[in-house]
């Protein structure tokens, strides 16, 4: 590792969080304290006794391990709760999950459910959706929408928080760094929630620090062949590069081929962080080629089928559910490794 690194690269042990009853614990969900309680009165119908619940669920794709493992979990728990799971990839294409959307209005579904490709540009169609009384649920991404009655709930992580996370270790690791340490970023699909709050967590702490300099930032669009080439391609452009930090597991792994390929260590000559913690992700910092990742919890399935039933039942439901999660070093990593879900 690079003697600026050494200086402030030391493997810190941190406290484990507990995981989300979605990986099968019965822990429950943390709500967001900062979540509206002035939810409007819902004009949910209520489920009928004895009819089998429809839910229609439109997925963002099958970018990353971190969706599969998300699309698997939703099957399983639609299966498990006795649904009519009507599922739809949209291959990373907004317009794929506007039509799935519209398909599902017309099939009269009890519940819509979406993990939204990007943030914004969904407003005409959820207005088609509240019009035909059917209730939304946000599942792992958000809307920009400033009409919050066009969704009954918004599931998944704190993108910020993660990105804070992420920014916060390596703001440990080089706070008494006296020279400049370089930053590369390898951001998630342009206009993704992810994408944005992930950048903005990040770039709020590591300000607390001049010597944290992103020098390059660009999107590998959460794929593990994007990675590896929006990696080679930083790696041409700039000689001494100190920090990868990706959007996720498969970028990461994607930018570790292509740093290796360049004849440089992966978690000495670059330290590298990510966020997911997939299986992957977890050999790779068992090997110590990703130093530090931060946890994204893909079982949402139970959690969206409670939801779904809550709301069929007329039961409160809060605005906004927030997943708990982990942060791992390479030495957490080996030890949690055997007991990786996803």
């Amino acid at each position: 590792m690079k003697s600026k690194q050494k200086k402030g690269l030391t493997l810190v042990a941190l406290a484990m969080l507990l995981i989300t009853s979605a990986c099968g614990g019965n822990g429950g969900t943390t709500n967001n304290p900062a979540a509206p309680d002035n939810k409007p009165a819902s004009t949910t119908p209520t489920k009928q006794e004895g009819k089998q619940i429809t839910l229609g669920f439109s997925q963002v794709g099958a970018e990353s391990g971190w969706r599969t493992a998300n699309t698997l979990s939703i099957q399983e728990s639609a299966k498990e709760a006795g649904f009519d799971l009507k599922f739809s990839d949209a291959q990373q294409k907004q317009e794929n999950q506007i039509k799935a959307i519209r398909t599902f209005i017309q099939q009269k579904v009890d519940v819509i459910a979406f993990s939204p490709v990007v943030e914004s540009g969904w407003d005409t169609v959820l207005k088609e959706v509240k019009d035909a009384g059917i209730p939304v649920i946000l599942t792992d991404r958000a809307v920009d929408s400033a009409d919050t009655s066009l969704y009954e709930t918004f599931i998944g992580s704190d993108f910020v928080e993660e990105g804070r996370r992420a920014g916060n270790w390596l703001l440990e690791q080089y706070k008494d760094a006296a020279e400049d340490i370089n930053i590369v970023e390898l951001q998630g699909t342009t206009g993704s929630a992810p994408a944005n709050d992930r950048k903005a967590g990040f770039a709020e702490v590591i300000a607390d620090n001049p010597n944290l300099k992103v020098i390059a930032s660009q999107t590998g669009d959460f794929t593990r062949a994007k990675g590896k080439e929006v990696m080679q391609a930083f790696l041409k452009a700039h000689a001494d590069i100190d920090v990868l930090y990706a959007h996720n597991d498969d970028m990461a792994l994607g930018a570790i081929q292509a740093i290796e390929a360049a004849g440089l260590k992966p978690g000495e000559d670059i330290v590298i962080i990510s966020i997911d913690g997939v299986k992957d992700g977890f050999v790779a910092a068992s090997e110590g080629k990703i130093n530090f990742i931060v946890e994204c919890n893909p079982l949402l399935g139970p959690q969206l089928m409670q939801a779904v039933n809550d709301i069929l039942d007329g039961k409160e439901v809060e605005k906004r559910i927030v997943t708990e999660e982990g942060v791992f070093t390479s030495e957490d990593a080996k030890r949690e490794l055997p007991n990786r879900k996803y």
